[in-house]
C-alpha cells in the first residue's frame, strides 16, 4: 500500500503531448488500494490514454461510487472536477453534470457491487438515455471494501473468501448495455494495456454512452476462513498487542495476444480464466450478434474482450431532450431567471 503525493519529477527524455502536457499532469495522488491489483492497471491506462487524446484535464468530470473500484478516481486527473457519490448513484449525479454542460468530458468509474446491485436500475438509465459519457465497469467478482462477499457478476461455481461456491447465475453487464441500448460496449483485461488504451480512447471520443467492462483480479480475497493461514484463524488463536492486516505483495498480471485467440490467465488466488480477444474480421455493428457472439464463448468458458458493440447514428441525451446548445453555467442569469412576469405568463398558460 502506498499513500502520499507523487513527486514531479520528470526524465529528459519525456516528451509533451501536442497541448503541451506530459504524461505526469494527468496522473493524480499515489494509490492506496492493494499491491498487484487490477484497479491500478486500470488507472494507469486512462491516464495514458488521455494523455494521448490530449483533453485538457479542466474539462474532464470524474464521478464515483462506492467501492475499491470508485476509489481511483483520486488516482489519475488531479487537476480535473470529480464527485465521489453515493453507493450506486453515480449514474444520476453524472446525467445531471452532462445535462448542465455539454462541454465536459464525463468519465465514470464503478465496480461490478456499485453498478449490478445496489446501482443497477441508475446504471441501466444511463445507458438507455445513451448519455455521452465513459462508464468504466472495473469487474472483479466482489465486494473489496466489505471483505469479499460475491457480487452480481461472479461466475457460478466461483470460489471467494469464505470458500463456499457461488450458486447463483451471474450479470453479464456487456450484454445488459447492448440490451439496454448503450451505443458502444466493449470488454477489457486490465492487464492487456495493448487493448486497453485504445478502447478507453475510442470510448472518451464516443458520442453516446460508451461502456467498458474490464475484468480487473482482485489480490486480497483467497484468505478463506477456514484455512490455518487465514487473518480470521491468526486472529482467533493469538493475543495481539495491535490489531493489523498485512496484504501480501503481488505482481500485476498482464496478457499479450492477437485477435481471435484464447489467452489463459491465471488470477492471484489460483483461479485461471480465459480470455478470448474478439476475431480480427468481428463485426460490432449488430447488437443481436454481439450478443449471440459473447453467448457462445461464454458457454466455452471463455471471457471476450474487445469492441463488442457500436452504433455511431444513434443520437445521444442532449439530441434526445433537445437540450439547450450553451451549457448552463454560460447561459446569462437574465435568461435564467427572466422575472416575475415571465412566471406569471407561464403559469397562465397552464390554466
Amino acid at each position: 500500500m502506498s499513500y502520499g503525493t507523487k513527486p514531479k519529477v520528470l526524465h529528459p527524455s519525456v516528451a509533451p503531448n501536442k497541448i503541451g502536457l506530459y504524461e505526469r499532469d494527468y496522473e493524480g495522488a499515489m494509490s492506496t488500494l492493494c499491491a498487484g491489483c487490477g484497479h491500478d492497471s486500470v488507472t494507469s491506462a486512462i491516464v495514458r490514454a488521455l494523455y494521448e487524446l490530449a483533453i485538457e484535464p479542466h474539462t474532464v468530470a470524474k464521478f464515483s461510487g462506492i467501492g475499491c473500484s470508485s476509489k481511483t478516481p483520486t488516482y489519475f486527473l488531479s487537476t480535473a472536477h470529480g464527485v465521489n457519490s453515493l453507493h450506486g448513484r453515480m449514474p444520476s449525479i453524472a446525467t445531471g453534470a452532462g445535462a448542465a454542460n455539454r462541454d465536459l468530458h464525463l468519465i465514470g468509474i464503478s465496480g461490478d457491487g456499485d453498478s449490478l446491485s445496489i446501482g443497477l436500475g441508475q446504471f441501466c438509465h444511463a445507458a438507455r438515455r445513451n448519455l455521452n459519457m465513459l462508464y468504466v465497469l472495473m469487474n472483479n467478482g466482489v465486494y473489496g471494501l466489505t471483505k469479499g462477499q460475491f457480487s452480481a457478476s461472479a461466475d457460478v461455481g466461483s470460489k471467494r473468501k469464505k470458500g463456499e461456491a457461488n450458486k447463483f447465475n451471474p450479470i453479464d453487464p456487456a450484454q445488459l448495455a447492448i440490451s439496454l441500448g448503450a451505443s458502444f460496449v466493449a470488454r477489457s483485461f486490465s492487464g492487456d494495456k495493448q487493448q486497453l488504451i485504445p478502447l478507453i480512447k475510442a470510448g472518451m471520443l464516443h458520442k453516446g454512452f460508451a461502456f467498458l467492462d474490464v475484468i480487473s483480479p482482485c489480490v486480497t480475497f483467497n484468505d478463506h476462513e477456514t484455512s490455518t493461514k487465514s487473518y480470521m484463524h491468526t486472529r482467533e488463536n493469538r493475543q495481539e498487542v495491535v490489531h493489523m492486516d498485512f496484504i501480501q505483495p503481488a505482481g500485476e498480471i498482464s496478457a499479450s495476444f492477437d485477435a481471435g485467440a484464447v489467452q489463459r490467465v491465471t488470477l492471484h488466488d489460483g483461479t485461471p480464466i480465459l480470455l478470448k480477444k474478439a476475431d480480427a474480421d468481428y463485426n460490432p455493428s449488430d447488437p443481436t450478434v454481439a450478443q449471440s457472439y459473447i453467448r457462445e464463448h461464454q458457454l466455452k468458458g471463455q471471457i471476450v474482450t474487445g469492441l463488442l458493440y457500436m452504433e455511431e447514428t444513434d443520437e445521444d441525451m442532449h439530441t434526445l431532450a433537445d437540450t439547450v446548445d450553451m451549457p448552463l453555467i454560460d447561459i446569462p442569469y437574465h435568461k435564467l431567471s427572466p422575472g416575475a412576469e415571465a412566471l406569471r405568463k407561464l403559469q397562465e398558460s397552464f390554466r
